[in-house]
């Protein structure tokens, strides 16, 4: 199987508009998972990643290569390496310290919703969340290392496509890039 950018197409690239153009990767095109496929369980298992895990470790750990990263990029819609994908605990703890000159202040209050899903579905659902003022009976405090915490959990659960499925969804990328 052909490495990530190996195929994109080529084109001719003139970034000085005086007719000498350079062959270059087509770098710009974007690709999106249908939902309809993120949203099958049976095509992939959820994984928590590890404190320290790229994609290309997961790729390793899971395909047996690091070429697959890609595909699991894709299949999270991770576009930024260090906005999109968990930090490490070291590199949190340092990015909460820069972003709030108190990470233990109150970011939002709080409360159980009264209708719909009361409960959260594992340890890193928090839909059942409504924010709430101050005020409000059963508010309660959320502070900002919490919420960044909460971020960071929920960045932690990611899609791994079924082996069994690879081949499919390679080709099928291939083929919609190259159009």
């Amino acid at each position: 199987m052909p490495k990530y950018f190996e195929t994109f197409p080529n084109r001719i690239y003139d970034l000085n508009n005086d007719g000498n153009g350079k062959l270059v990767k087509d770098i710009f095109r974007r690709m999106k998972v249908r939902d309809n496929i993120k949203d099958n369980m049976a095509l992939y298992a959820t994984y928590d990643v590890q404190n320290g895990d790229t994609p290309e470790i997961i790729s390793y750990k899971h395909f047996g290569t690091t070429d697959y990263f890609w595909v699991i990029c894709l299949m999270n819609d991770i576009t930024d390496r260090f906005y999109d994908w968990p930090l490490t605990d070291q590199a949190f703890e340092e990015y909460v310290k820069e972003k709030y000159a108190n990470p233990q202040a109150i970011h939002h209050y709080e409360k159980t919703q009264s209708s719909g899903a009361t409960e959260g579905d594992g340890p890193a659902d928090y839909e059942h969340k409504i924010e709430v003022n101050s005020t409000d009976a059963d508010a309660q405090s959320v502070s900002n290392y919490e919420y960044e915490s909460r971020l960071q959990d929920k960045k932690r659960q990611i899609k791994l496509l079924d082996k069994t499925y690879l081949n499919v969804f390679v080709e099928e990328f291939e083929r919609l890039v190259q159009r």
